[in-house]
């Protein structure tokens, strides 16, 4: 009646990066991508693509996420960018702040830093860097507040 929920947990899986393995350095991938082993730099689709990273309960990032679709059950340590949809399970870890246009967080869930709602809007860690650097800009050219 109100349409079909689409079931994530069982997306296409183009690449499976299996338990034990490590991989050192920056991941760019598109379609879908499960992670039950290591990845030790920043993880992003390419652009303009509607990837699905699966991180299962098994699977480790050090570094940014920067993906639209996510199912997380993990421990991720950095910041992750979700432009669709993230769904945290109740086993995933974050230490790092969660950009989110649509979250669902599952009972046990852990994030350790920030929730924030980014409305339909690509915003990449770039560009919040930049913000935060005008912002900065904005509040030294503006001088001592008298109160």
């Amino acid at each position: 009646m109100f349409g079909k929920k689409k079931n994530f947990n069982s997306a296409r899986i183009d690449t499976l990066i299996g338990q034990g393995t490590v991989i050192t350095g920056d991941l760019v991938f598109s379609g879908g991508l499960h992670v039950d082993g290591k990845i030790i730099g920043n993880v992003m689709a390419d652009e303009g693509s509607d990837a699905m990273l699966i991180l299962s309960e098994f699977g480790h990032i050090e570094g940014e996420v920067n993906v639209p679709n996510m199912v997380l059950n993990g421990e991720i340590i950095g910041d992750v960018f979700g432009t669709v949809r993230v769904e945290l399970a109740p086993k995933s870890r974050i230490n790092g702040s969660v950009y989110y246009n649509l979250i669902e967080v599952a009972i046990g869930a852990e994030v350790n830093g920030g929730l924030v709602h980014q409305s339909g809007e690509t915003t990449t860690p770039k560009q919040l860097e930049d913000k935060s650097e005008n912002d900065l800009d904005a509040e030294s050219a503006a001088g001592p507040v008298a109160g």
